[in-house]
């Protein structure tokens, strides 16, 4: 009677077990200053000058990288103007912005795929950008590293 009883268990908690997998298609997730963050929303787009903007928000949060094409290559920040990453809280007053540009911050985007069939864009990202406010000493910059998006949907041009 006891293997019966035993049998019954083991058939139960064989069935019992499942596997939730949860896929991250597409993501937009990185480190900012060592802890994890991943958008819930993201978008990728082009303006009518060519510049390509991918953005993913949390929240109040949102991390913006600013490239002038969407060809795969790596990108370097803190050069010039034309490729920038930057952070912000958007609904907080006095929430300091921390961005790059020319001889401010580093890091780099890299373009892996840009497939135009299906309108998506992946890649990777890291930079230190630095606030712009100089004289707030409490945030003097933000990190993100490890980014990755994979993915992003990419609308081809849009006047913004």
């Amino acid at each position: 009677m006891k293997k019966y009883y035993y049998l019954i268990i083991t058939a139960f908690l064989l069935i019992s077990c499942t596997e939730d997998i949860k896929f991250n298609t597409p993501a937009f997730q990185g480190l900012k200053n060592n802890v994890f963050w991943r958008a819930q929303n993201y978008t990728a787009s082009s303006k009518t000058n060519g510049d390509l903007i991918i953005e993913g928000r949390l929240g109040a949060d949102a991390v913006s990288l600013k490239l002038p094409s969407p060809t795969p290559k790596t990108y370097i920040l803190g050069v010039d103007n034309l490729t920038t990453a930057s952070y912000l809280n958007r609904f907080t007053a006095g929430t300091p912005v921390f961005t790059t540009g020319t001889n401010k911050g580093s890091g780099q985007i890299v373009i892996t795929e840009f497939d135009a069939q299906k309108n998506t864009i992946s890649g990777t990202f890291r930079f230190t950008a630095p606030n712009t406010n100089e004289k707030d000493l409490e945030n003097p910059s933000v990190t993100f590293t490890e980014g990755v998006f994979y993915k992003i949907p990419y609308t081809p041009t849009s006047n913004f």
